[in-house]
C-alpha cells in the first residue's frame, strides 16, 4: 500500500504547483471582486459602441471553462513538457492580471441597462451579470487563456498531425474571443492588450522555450565537476 502511495505521489507530483496556485488565484479573485473601490479606471474605446450585442455567444463564454481546463488536464496525463509549458503561460499572464486589478483598479459601463430580448440566452447571459460584476477587466483572461490553450496544443507533438483537433481549436478559441466583446463583458482595449501579452508570452514559452532553458540550467547545477 504504501509502496503504491508512493508511486502515485511520484507520478502525479506535478500536479501541486497547479493546485497551490488555483487556491492562491482563486482566494486573490475573490478578495478583488468584493473589494473593488468606488472609484476605479474606466476602460473604453470608440469601437466598443459600434460592436453589436449577441446574447448567443454566452455559450462559447462558457465554454471556455472546459476547453481551458480539458487542454491543461489533458497535458497533465499526456506531455508533462507540454503541460509545464502550458502552466507557466497561463500562470504568468493571470498573475499579471491579478497584479494590475490589484494596483489599478478598472472597470466599464458597456452592459445593457435592460437585455433587448427575453430568451433562455439572455436568462445565462443575467446570471452571468449578477456573480461577475464588470470589474477587474484588463487585460481579459478569458482571451489571454483561449490564445494559451490554443497554443499549446498547436505547438504539442501530440497534435501535430491531427489538422481536425487544431482547426476545432482555432474556430472554439475565436469564438470565445469574440464573445467577450459581443455579450459586453470586455472592452476591445482588454482585449487587445491581451493579444499583446499573448505574443510576448509565446515568444518567451515557445520560441526562446524557458522549459528547456530551465531544465538545462539545472542539469548543469547538479553536473560535478570532473577531476582528473
Amino acid at each position: 500500500m504504501k509502496n503504491k502511495l508512493k508511486t502515485f505521489f511520484v507520478t502525479y507530483k506535478h500536479a501541486i504547483p497547479l493546485l497551490i496556485y488555483g487556491v492562491i488565484y482563486l482566494a486573490w479573485f475573490h478578495y478583488l471582486e468584493v473589494n473593488t473601490p468606488r472609484h476605479y479606471q474606466l476602460i473604453h474605446m470608440a469601437v466598443d459602441d459600434y460592436i453589436p450585442f449577441c446574447e448567443l455567444f454566452v455559450i462559447p463564454y462558457f465554454l471556455w471553462f472546459a476547453y481551458v481546463s480539458v487542454t491543461v488536464v489533458y497535458f497533465f496525463f499526456k506531455s508533462k513538457e507540454d503541460y509545464y509549458k502550458t502552466c507557466v503561460f497561463l500562470f504568468t499572464g493571470m498573475t499579471i492580471f491579478l497584479m494590475i486589478s490589484t494596483f489599478w483598479p478598472n472597470g466599464h459601463h458597456l452592459r445593457p441597462a435592460v437585455m433587448p430580448r427575453d430568451n433562455v440566452f439572455t436568462g445565462l447571459l443575467g446570471m452571468l451579470y449578477k456573480v461577475d460584476t464588470p470589474t477587474n477587466l484588463w487585460p481579459s483572461i478569458h482571451v489571454y487563456n483561449s490564445l494559451g490553450a490554443h497554443f499549446a496544443i498547436v505547438k504539442s507533438k501530440a497534435f501535430e498531425k491531427r489538422k481536425g483537433i487544431r482547426i476545432a481549436s482555432f474556430l472554439l478559441s475565436s469564438s470565445i474571443i469574440a464573445s467577450t466583446v459581443l455579450i459586453k463583458q470586455h472592452s476591445m482595449f482588454d482585449v487587445m492588450t491581451a493579444f499583446v501579452m499573448a505574443a510576448v508570452m509565446y515568444a518567451v514559452v515557445y520560441y526562446y522555450d524557458i522549459i528547456l532553458l530551465i531544465q538545462m540550467t539545472l542539469n548543469k547545477k547538479k553536473a560535478r565537476p570532473q577531476i582528473g
